[in-house]
C-alpha cells in the first residue's frame, strides 16, 4: 500500500471517496461525505486562507485502488472544532513554544460524532486504519508540528488509538434517543407528569402570535429560503462567536451536493419568515445545526430545534437525534447525556505529560457530570 497527501478534495473523485466513507452499520454520515466537505472548500470556507489547508490521506494497494481516506487539515488556529485546546495553546507558547500549526483530523465547523478512519468494504478494515493511523503520525513528524488531533470520533475508531502514542479525551453532549415510539405523545407518555406537561405548555406557547411552523427537504429548498435562513445563522453566528464560519454560497452548494440529506424547519409569522434551524439527515440520525432568528418569541427556539426534530426522528424511523455542542437545558426536553471521544498525539514530551496528567482529571470530571445530570432526565423513574 502507498500513501498520498491531497491538498485538495477535488484531486480524487465522490465515488471513491464515499464508497470509503460509506459505513456498514451507519451508512454514509453526510458531513463526512464528499459533498458537505467539498462543498466547504469550493465555498472558500475550508480552505488555506481561512486556516484550513487540506491534507487528507489516502491510501491506496498494488493495483492503484483507493483503500482508506482520512480528513485532515492543518491548522493555523484552532477555531470551528469545538473540541478546547486554546489552553493547551497558551501555556505551550508561553513556555516558548509554536503550538500552530497543528494537524486536526475532524469535520470542519461540526462537532458531530462520525468516523474519521474510512475503508473501503473490500479493504482489510484494521490494517488499513493502522496505516491510516501511522500516515498522520508521519506527516506530523514530517511537518514538524506541535500535535496531531482526531476529534469528534466514532467508538470503533478510537478503539484503534489506544496505543500510548495518544493521550484521550471525554466530553459531552446531549442526544435524543428513540426508544421505538411510535408517536410524539407516545414519547410524552414516558416522561414524568410535571416534565410532560412542561413540554405540552412550552409547544403551544411557541406558536402563538400566529407563528406557523413549515418542514423543507430537498429540492424544496430555494434560494430564497437560503437567504432567509443565511440571515438568521448570521444573527446566531455575529452573536456567539464574534464571526461566521460559512458563508452563503455554501448552503447554495449544498443543495446542489446533497440535496437528500437537508432538512430546513422554519419558522413564520404573518407570511413572513422569521426563525429557522437546518438539519442533516443520516442513515441512522438527525443532525441539528446552525439556529438563529430575527425576532425572539418564547420558547420558539425548543420547538423549531428539538421538538420538530424529535417529531421528524420519529415519523422516519431514525434512532437519534444530535442537536449539537452544549445545552443543559435540553435534558428537560428529552435529550440525555452522551459521551464523545477525541484523541490527542503531543510531540513535546514534557507538554504531552502535562496534557495527560490534565485528561485524567477531566475525563474523572465528565463521567461524575454525567452520572450527575442522568438523575435530572425527565423519563419516569
Amino acid at each position: 500500500m502507498k500513501i498520498e497527501i491531497l491538498t485538495s478534495i477535488h484531486a480524487i473523485n465522490q465515488d471513491d471517496w464515499d464508497s470509503c466513507a460509506l459505513q456498514e452499520k451507519t451508512g454514509l454520515n453526510p458531513f463526512c461525505s464528499y459533498g458537505f466537505l467539498s462543498a466547504l472548500e469550493e465555498s472558500g470556507c475550508a480552505i488555506a486562507e481561512t486556516g484550513w489547508l487540506a491534507q487528507h490521506i489516502i491510501i491506496r494497494n498494488d493495483q492503484e485502488r483507493i483503500c482508506g481516506i482520512m480528513p485532515l487539515y492543518l491548522k493555523s488556529h484552532s477555531q470551528g472544532e469545538y473540541v478546547f485546546d486554546h489552553s493547551w495553546a497558551n501555556a505551550f507558547e508561553n513556555a516558548g513554544g509554536n503550538y500552530y500549526p497543528k494537524l486536526q483530523c475532524s469535520i470542519p465547523f461540526s462537532p458531530v460524532t462520525g468516523p474519521r478512519l474510512m475503508v473501503h468494504p473490500d479493504a482489510p478494515e484494521m490494517d488499513t486504519k493502522l496505516r491510516l493511523v501511522n500516515g498522520a503520525l508521519t506527516l506530523a513528524k514530517k511537518l514538524d508540528v506541535s500535535s496531531l488531533h482526531f476529534t469528534f470520533l466514532a467508538k470503533e475508531d478510537a478503539d484503534v488509538m489506544t496505543s500510548e502514542q495518544f493521550l484521550m479525551r471525554q466530553d459531552q453532549q446531549f442526544h435524543w434517543l428513540n426508544n421505538g415510539y411510535l408517536s410524539f405523545n407516545q414519547f410524552l407518555e414516558a416522561l414524568s407528569s410535571r416534565k410532560r406537561k412542561n413540554i405540552v405548555k412550552e409547544r403551544r406557547c411557541a406558536v402563538q402570535n400566529d407563528i406557523e411552523i413549515e418542514t423543507v427537504k430537498a429540492d424544496e429548498i430555494s434560494e430564497d429560503h437560503w437567504d432567509h435562513y443565511f440571515e438568521f445563522y448570521l444573527n446566531t453566528a455575529t452573536r456567539k462567536w464574534g464571526r461566521p464560519y460559512l458563508n452563503r454560497k455554501f448552503f447554495s452548494l449544498l443543495s446542489q451536493k446533497i440535496p437528500d440529506s437537508l432538512l430546513l424547519i422554519m419558522a413564520k409569522r404573518k407570511d413572513k419568515y422569521i426563525a429557522g434551524a437546518l438539519n442533516l439527515i443520516g442513515h441512522d440520525t438527525l443532525f441539528g445545526r446552525y439556529w438563529g432568528a430575527t425576532e425572539h418569541h418564547k420558547f420558539l427556539h425548543f420547538e423549531v430545534c428539538y421538538y420538530q426534530a424529535i417529531e421528524f426522528a420519529i415519523q422516519n424511523n431514525l434512532e437519534k437525534v444530535e442537536a449539537g455542542a452544549q445545552g443543559d437545558h435540553k435534558l428537560a426536553r428529552g435529550y440525555v447525556p452522551i459521551i464523545t471521544q477525541s484523541t490527542h498525539w503531543i510531540s513535546n514530551p514534557s507538554f504531552r505529560e502535562a496534557i495527560d496528567n490534565f485528561l485524567k482529571q477531566e475525563r474523572n470530571m465528565v463521567q461524575q457530570d454525567i452520572k450527575y445530570l442522568e438523575n435530572f432526565t425527565p423519563f419516569k423513574k
